[in-house]
């Protein structure tokens, strides 16, 4: 059941003023070593990502309203809000905070007001704070501008007022006319004052001024300001830059006037904010905060102008899917689509949801099997980042449509088997391409993304598609290199990516049980991996090693008694004793595989390690792993031993009465009557009498026989009737002799008594005349005469 005191609505103020819902989940507090202190942690109660986490600062003032709010400040301008469902997780999460900055949990601020509302003092004073008077926009007064321009900047009231006049007074028009004066007649000192007034300005992170400036009939001009930098010997030319070297390809045509206009201004605007502008320090990083949320918005409002344009898409695809569309035509389609999944990324998650179902509709997948199999580096690598893309949100819908393929498609042109063939022919000498397909496979393949997926059979059918059609082309290069010895190849390029298949399928290995045993001991695949222990590169060795390394750590008695009949420690041990004792990491690994066969007290994969290479490994004394190995597998043996010889020596009677008492006929505790108290003193008794001869010992055991036989037929008869012998009850492997049938029970009150029930040996004592240990008794003959004798 979920824990509802934790559960909170986290909210963020929004630069209207208004609080923004940034969803629902769970909060807790815990030690976070990357940011070196304890934070409030929120992850989404939907699909468990991280909504928020914040370091519990020891200035921050946090303010505890209503009885489930809890309020603070991150930064300039950035405030946020926790909303508990009730009131006791609030107090528990108030604890923390107040635990951490010192404080008493009944304060409803954690720090005092001066100190908290240093920026709330200047919004209080804004109204009171003078207009800000500019100096006239002519060339002369340009140091002045900048001076007083860049003075305004300590004081967020300031800022305000400075932003209000440059807005009523139309400055940034008249700056960007001395711009083009001071470049006509050459002003370098004044241009390096009009750089430094635009950087200044862009500081102001005010979204009114970056409007006008960001206009198609000014942002040349901003981006020609920002060209002057003083700490440079000569300008940049970003505007050659923008107007002739970069090139806007459309690979639909776009009708729409809006959609391209923005999608010129967010261009430009990016690259003001990633190439133009200096790098801002980190006391700077958060005032080009609405610069970076005026592109978010732009990408948001692009890819919903896209979806809303009908015919735009479904042409895109159309032509994407034609065979006779040519290569580069067919790459500045995909290029386009990449950077349309590159804005869906700023889109919230019900959108991107919606973003993407209507990719797939229009037949993404199906096109990105003919894309990544283009010899095109540009188009494969687009093709790649769009399926990460598509993976990373939703691996259910890739999943379904692979199954979809399962009877209608060749295995070759699956996609699955598509993205493993482009992982195993990347040419890239880094394999980035590689690295990158592996990972969307290891996504996958993940059963942990599996378990809240509508269809609930998806884990298993997903498996076993992939266990029958996919397999098989994944380890193929690792088959092909390893048919001797030594592997066959040794090259970087094939190393690298045999690398990557060691990785997956140790993957496989931790999160597969029953499908990837089959397919290890059905092809041998482990002891074609160990050849891979011969390689000269240590990286791949150290992976042959992982890989065994996962499948010991499952503690299978499966895989031990695979490893063992194919004698599979011979690869390690040889590694280990070329490696001759030198300190590294193949000789700490090795190390590690034998000390966790040790603690986990693995006792075939110990034994057989001792018995097989004991001899070997016994000259090792820099540790003493090998050494406790022995002396664990000695243990062993003392006890099977001491097992031996303990069901050796211990009668055949003495061995099943026992058994069956504690099994067969167990009943719930009692108090021993008179009777039995009785019985057990006569056997105290007995220990202080001589030992017993093997002919008494042998009596007695028939004693106790014959006392349980008839117990049991007491039980299956309660009336008075003949017995038949407690052998055939009792022992049914005995041999038979005639059963005499003269011997009546005639004590119906020993039924009403518990299974143990020895009284009846009292009985025949008495008749006897003799103690239940005597074996010089005529009722132990008598007995002998009426009971055949166990073998």
């Amino acid at each position: 059941m979920t824990d509802t005191r934790r559960r909170v609505k986290l909210y963020a103020l929004n630069a209207d003023r208004q609080w923004d819902d940034r969803g629902t989940g769970h909060v807790s507090s815990c030690y976070v070593e990357r940011l070196k202190g304890t934070s409030l942690l929120v992850r989404a109660e939907s699909d468990g990502t991280l909504l928020l986490e914040s370091k519990i600062q020891p200035d921050t003032a946090y303010q505890k309203q209503q009885d489930t709010l809890i309020v603070w400040s991150e930064g300039d301008n950035f405030d946020l809000a926790l909303s508990f469902q009730e009131k006791a997780g609030c107090d528990e999460i108030w604890e923390k905070i107040c635990q951490v900055q010192g404080k008493d949990p009944s304060v409803e601020i954690t720090q005092d007001i001066v100190e908290e509302s240093e920026d709330e003092r200047y919004d209080e004073m804004s109204d009171s704070v003078q207009p800000v008077e500019l100096p006239a926009c002519e060339m002369g007064r340009l140091e002045d501008i900048s001076e007083l321009v860049n003075n305004c900047l300590v004081s967020p009231a300031r800022k305000d007022k400075l932003a209000a006049a440059l807005e009523s007074h139309n400055y940034i028009k008249k700056l960007l006319n001395l711009f083009h004066m001071c470049e006509d007649i050459e002003n370098i000192e004044g241009l390096h004052h009009l750089f430094e007034i635009f950087k200044s300005i862009f500081l102001l992170n005010k979204n009114t001024l970056f409007e006008t400036m960001f206009s198609d009939d000014t942002i040349f001009d901003v981006v020609g300001c920002l060209e002057y930098d003083p700490s440079l010997p000569q300008p940049k030319k970003h505007r050659e830059y923008l107007r002739e070297l970069a090139k806007f390809r459309e690979a639909i045509p776009i009708k729409n006037k809006d959609l391209l206009a923005k999608i010129h201004q967010t261009y430009r605007v990016q690259y003001i904010q990633d190439i133009v502008l200096p790098t801002p320090t980190v006391f700077e990083d958060n005032l080009l905060s609405t610069l970076s949320s005026f592109i978010f918005f732009n990408k948001v409002e692009i890819v919903k102008l896209i979806e809303e344009d009908e015919r735009f898409l479904t042409d895109l695809f159309k032509l994407l899917m034609d065979d006779k569309t040519p290569d580069v035509k067919r790459r500045d389609l995909v290029l386009f689509l990449k950077e349309f999944c590159n804005f869906s990324q700023n889109l919230q998650p019900q959108d991107k949801d919606a973003f993407y179902k209507t990719l797939v509709s229009l037949g993404i997948l199906p096109a990105l099997e003919i894309t990544l199999s283009i010899d095109d580096q540009k188009t494969k690598t687009a093709s790649i980042d769009i399926l990460t893309y598509i993976v990373e949100f939703s691996p259910s819908v890739v999943r379904d449509y692979t199954l979809q393929q399962a009877n209608n498609t060749e295995e070759e042109q699956m996609l699955l088997n598509i993205v493993i063939e482009q992982m195993l022919r990347d040419r890239d000498p880094e394999l980035g391409g590689a690295v990158q397909l592996m990972g969307v496979l290891r996504i996958l393949l993940d059963p942990e993304s599996m378990l809240a997926s509508v269809n609930k059979s998806e884990k298993a059918d997903f498996l076993n598609f992939f266990y029958k059609h996919s397999i098989q082309t994944l380890i193929a290069p690792l088959l092909d290199n390893t048919t001797g010895e030594k592997p066959l190849k040794e090259d970087y390029h094939t190393v690298q990516l045999l690398g990557l298949v060691l990785e997956l399928l140790s993957f496989c290995v931790e999160h597969h049980t029953y499908h990837i045993k089959t397919c290890i001991l059905n092809k041998d695949l482990l002891r074609r991996i160990l050849v891979l222990m011969r390689s000269t590169h240590t990286f791949l060795v150290l992976g042959a090693l992982r890989f065994m390394r996962k499948i010991i750590a499952l503690k299978d008695e499966y895989y031990n008694r695979y490893i063992i009949k194919g004698n599979l420690f011979s690869p390690v041990i040889d590694a280990f004793l070329r490696n001759n004792g030198r300190y590294n990491l193949l000789d700490s690994a090795i190390l590690e595989l034998f000390e966790f066969i040790k603690l986990e007290d693995i006792k075939s994969l110990c034994s057989h390690v001792v018995e097989n290479y004991g001899k070997i490994l016994e000259d090792v004394e820099y540790v003493q792993t090998f050494k406790a190995l022995k002396t664990r597998y000695d243990q062993h043996q003392d006890k099977l031993k001491e097992r031996d010889r303990v069901s050796g020596s211990v009668g055949v009677a003495e061995a099943v009465v026992p058994s069956l008492l504690r099994t067969r006929y167990r009943r719930e505790a009692r108090q021993p009557d008179d009777e039995e108290e009785m019985w057990f003193n006569d056997e105290d008794e007995l220990e202080d009498e001589a030992p017993l001869d093997a002919a008494q010992t042998h009596a007695h055991a028939h004693h106790a026989l014959d006392a349980i036989g008839k117990i049991v037929e007491k039980k299956v008869c309660p009336s008075t009737e003949t017995v038949n012998g407690p052998s055939r009850v009792l022992l049914s492997a005995a041999p038979a002799k005639p059963a005499h049938t003269d011997v009546q029970v005639s004590t119906p009150r020993l039924l009403n008594k518990g299974l143990v029930d020895y009284d009846g040996d009292s009985d025949e004592e008495e008749e006897g005349g003799g103690t239940s240990g005597s074996g010089t008794s005529g009722a132990s003959e008598e007995r002998d005469a009426k009971r055949p004798r166990l073998a």
